[in-house]
């Protein structure tokens, strides 16, 4: 890309670039590529964003039975608080398994 560039090239040293002449990532530039591989795969970039995917994701993980904390680490959350009030629905499995853990532990509680 920044050989094809050239002189338009903007180094900004970034890993991630937005656009052929290496502008950074902004919400704009996600949405534009994220559409265009929607398009290219058939589907309607009107029912799917990159939140959704997001959400699908944490629901993913969570359905499968992985930890709260390895879940907020991995949509780059720094504990779990924000992990559990955004994604309260995705994370009901999980929730749900501590806590029936809890009541094969304590029986009689």
């Amino acid at each position: 890309m920044r050989t094809d560039a050239g002189d338009r090239w903007k180094d900004h040293n970034l890993v991630f670039v937005a656009s052929a002449v290496g502008t950074p990532l902004d919400a704009h530039n996600v949405r534009r590529s994220f559409r265009a591989i929607l398009k290219k795969a058939g589907l309607d970039d009107k029912e799917w964003t990159p939140r959704e995917m997001r959400h699908s994701f944490v629901s993913l993980l969570s359905d499968s039975g992985v930890p709260l904390e390895n879940i907020s680490r991995l949509v780059g959350h720094s504990n779990t608080t924000v992990t559990e009030t955004v994604y309260r629905k995705q994370l009901r499995p999980v929730l749900l398994e501590g806590a029936e853990a809890m009541d094969r532990l304590f029986p009689d509680g």
